[in-house]
C-alpha cells in the first residue's frame, strides 16, 4: 500500500536547482527527478533503485544541502516491508 506523502514545496524547489546544477552528479539528479514526480502524487512512492542511491547520497560530504533534503524526502515516501 502506497503512503500519502508527497514531496512539499520547499523540497521540490531543492530538487529543481540539483536538477539544474551542472555539478550535480547522475545519482542526485535521479533523485531529484523523483522527488519532483512525487509532488502533487502522494500514490507515487519511491523504488529500490532511486532509495538506494539516495541513501548514498545521505552519507556523502561532498553532496549539497539541496541534494541531501531531497533524498532524505525520497526515502521517506519508500514503500517499507512489513516484518
Amino acid at each position: 500500500m502506497a503512503k500519502s506523502e508527497s514531496t512539499g514545496k520547499k523540497v521540490s524547489s531543492a530538487a529543481a536547482k540539483v536538477l539544474k546544477s551542472k555539478t550535480a552528479s547522475a545519482a542526485e539528479k535521479a533523485v531529484a527527478a523523483s522527488a519532483l514526480t512525487q509532488t502533487r502524487s502522494p500514490k507515487e512512492t519511491t523504488g529500490k533503485v532511486i532509495a538506494a542511491k539516495a541513501a548514498k547520497i545521505l552519507k556523502d560530504p561532498k553532496a549539497s544541502k539541496e541534494a541531501k533534503s531531497v533524498a532524505a524526502s525520497a526515502l521517506t515516501q519508500k514503500v517499507k516491508k512489513k516484518a
